[in-house]
C-alpha cells in the first residue's frame, strides 16, 4: 500500500527539499508537467490541440499561506487566458483550478477564494470557453459546492469535480446531475480518513461506475476522468444505454499518460481532453500522480536507478 505513504510523503517538506534536489528528478516531473511559464507551455497546448484534442489547464501550487499569493495565483490564470485568447484557441481549453490556491484555507478563505476565481471566469467565458473547479480533500468540499453553485448563476458552464471513493459523492452526483451541471468524475487523490472514503481500489472502482451510471443518465455534462481501459470501455457503454450522442460527454486524463490512448479516443469521434499542468510549484501534484498508479511510481523509481 505505496499509495498512502507517498501521499504523506506529499504534505513534508523535508520530502519536497529532498525530491526538488535529486539531479534526476526534472527529467522525470516533466513527463508531467510540461513547462513552468505560460511561454514553456503554449507550443504543448497548439501540439495538443493540432492533434484534434481538447485541453484543460491547470496551474500548480495550492499549499499558499498569504492573501498576496492567491492573488498572484488568479493573475497567473488571468495571463493564461489572455495567451489562449491570442492564440484563438478559447474554444478548446478551458481551465481548472484548486480553490485552496485561490485562498480558500485562510482566513476568511471562502469569500476569498470566491473573490479570486469569478474574475477567472468571467475572462474564461469572454474568450468561449469555462472553468473547472478541482475537488481537493473531504474537508474542502462543502466550500467548493457552494462557489460552484453561486459561480453558475452567472455563468452555468463551470463545472467541478467529484471523486469516487468518497461516501459522499454518490448524492453529490445526484443532485448535481439534476442541475445540469458539467462535472469530471475522479477516482481521487488525496490521503483520506475510512469514515468518509473508500479504502480499497476494488471499493472505489465499483462506486465510480456507479455514479458514472447516475451522471450519464442525468441532465448535465458528464467528464470522465480516468486512465483506466475497463472503466473507459464501460463509459462508453453507459453512454451508449443513456443514449448519448459523442458531444454530450467526454474523456480526460492526464497529460503524459497514455497519449497513445488520447489520440485514438479523439480519432473515434470521442471528445477528448487532456489534463494540462504547469508552474513551478509542481511537488504537490507530482506526488499525487505517483500515488494514483504504482506504474508511475516504478518509471520513477527506474529513472533514478538508471540516471542516478
Amino acid at each position: 500500500m505505496l499509495g498512502p505513504v507517498i501521499l504523506a510523503a506529499s504534505r513534508s517538506d523535508k520530502m519536497r527539499r529532498l525530491i526538488s534536489a535529486a539531479p534526476v528528478t526534472k527529467p522525470v516531473v516533466d513527463r508531467f508537467i510540461p513547462g513552468e511559464t505560460v511561454d514553456q507551455v503554449v507550443p504543448i497546448i497548439k501540439d495538443l490541440t493540432g492533434k484534434g484534442l481538447e485541453v484543460t489547464m491547470d496551474v500548480v501550487g495550492e499549499d499558499i499561506t498569504t492573501p498576496e499569493q492567491s492573488y498572484a495565483a488568479r493573475d497567473a490564470y488571468l495571463e493564461l487566458i489572455g495567451r489562449l485568447k491570442e492564440l484563438g484557441l478559447g474554444t478548446k481549453a478551458e481551465m481548472s483550478v484548486k480553490l485552496s490556491m485561490f485562498g480558500q484555507a485562510l482566513e476568511g478563505g471562502h469569500e476569498l477564494a470566491l473573490a479570486n476565481v469569478r474574475p477567472v471566469v468571467e475572462a474564461a467565458a469572454a474568450i468561449g470557453t469555462t472553468v473547472t473547479l478541482d475537488a481537493e480533500d473531504h474537508t474542502t468540499l462543502d466550500s467548493m459546492f457552494a462557489i460552484h453553485e453561486a459561480l453558475r448563476k452567472d455563468f452555468p458552464q463551470t463545472g467541478c469535480v467529484i471523486q469516487a471513493y468518497l461516501f459522499r459523492t454518490e448524492a453529490d452526483a445526484r443532485r448535481l446531475a439534476e442541475s445540469g451541471s458539467r462535472v469530471r468524475l475522479v477516482k481521487g487523490a488525496y490521503k483520506e480518513p475510512a469514515e468518509v472514503a473508500y479504502q480499497q481500489k476494488a471499493e472505489t472502482d465499483k462506486a465510480y461506475v456507479r455514479i458514472l451510471k447516475i451522471l450519464m443518465e442525468g441532465e448535465g455534462y458528464p467528464m470522465i476522468g480516468s486512465h483506466d481501459p475497463r472503466l473507459i470501455s464501460i463509459a462508453q457503454e453507459l453512454a451508449r444505454t443513456a443514449g448519448r450522442k459523442l458531444d454530450e460527454y467526454e474523456f480526460q486524463m492526464l497529460y503524459g499518460i497514455r497519449s497513445d490512448e488520447h489520440v485514438r479516443l479523439a480519432a473515434e469521434g470521442h471528445r477528448m481532453r487532456v489534463y494540462t499542468a504547469y508552474g513551478t510549484d509542481w511537488y504537490g501534484y507530482f506526488m499525487r500522480r505517483l500515488a494514483e498508479k504504482p506504474a508511475n511510481l516504478l518509471f520513477f523509481a527506474r529513472s533514478i536507478l538508471t540516471k542516478g
